[in-house]
């Protein structure tokens, strides 16, 4: 029986690590990303790349205006991006946190699941490396797949919704490391919060920093094009 999952794509390193592990579990994989009205459109054209890269059956993108809401730096362009010394001032809960940005995307792809009738929803949250962000944690991922298997007609004609968030203890340097096991090409990757439209990282903000050192933890030449 062909088993298919929905796999959120953002373009960056986990999500696409997220969606070699689905595939090589032997999932049709449908991506799905985000244009939510963040700084940077590049990583939306890498998840378009990855897409076809992975060879997905279909990738959809998604626009969601989330600059209505604010309340991030990521979305309200009035808020610096923290970089360099100041990531480490930061809050436990840092301004480049989305408000629900990842209950409200998994909500939108538990829809599309249940068109397509997939048994799983994969998403690249880490609760090791990363940058503090409540939306997260193994407590979210479980809550939501109960709230799922509450609400959709799927799981009441008992075919049940699971989460699969693969990497949610692994280290950046683990992510990479399977990635690379994985024949992940990570040179086809965003992860910067600020990167130019065709892709350039800024190498100052948090999600740069952490990406950096994990190639550096294994050792691995970084093949992110920076400014």
């Amino acid at each position: 029986m062909t088993k298919k999952a929905v796999v959120l794509l953002s373009g960056g390193l986990d999500s696409t690590t997220a969606l070699a592990i689905a595939k090589e579990q032997g999932f049709e994989c449908y991506t799905m990303s985000f244009n939510y009205g963040q700084r940077s459109l590049a990583e939306l054209n890498a998840a378009k790349k990855i897409s076809k890269t992975f060879n997905a059956i279909k990738h959809i993108e998604v626009n969601l205006d989330m600059t209505e809401i604010g309340g991030s730096a990521l979305t309200d362009h009035s808020i610096d991006v923290p970089v360099n010394e100041e990531i480490e001032q930061q809050e436990a809960i840092p301004i480049t946190y989305v408000p629900a940005r990842n209950t409200v995307f998994l909500s939108i792809a538990l829809g599309w699941a249940e068109v397509l009738e997939a048994s799983h929803i994969f998403v690249g949250v880490n609760a090791v490396d990363y940058s503090g962000y409540p939306d997260c944690r193994p407590e979210f991922v479980q809550a939501f797949e109960s709230m799922a298997n509450l609400a959709t007609k799927a799981s009441v004609e008992g075919n049940k919704l699971t989460i699969e968030a693969p990497l949610i203890n692994m280290t950046k340097e683990q992510i990479i490391a399977e990635g690379i096991r994985l024949g992940v090409d990570y040179s086809q990757t965003v992860s910067c919060y600020k990167a130019t439209d065709d892709g350039l990282a800024c190498g100052e903000c948090d999600s740069c920093i952490l990406r950096c050192q994990g190639f550096a933890g294994q050792g691995i030449v970084d093949p992110t094009l920076y400014i």
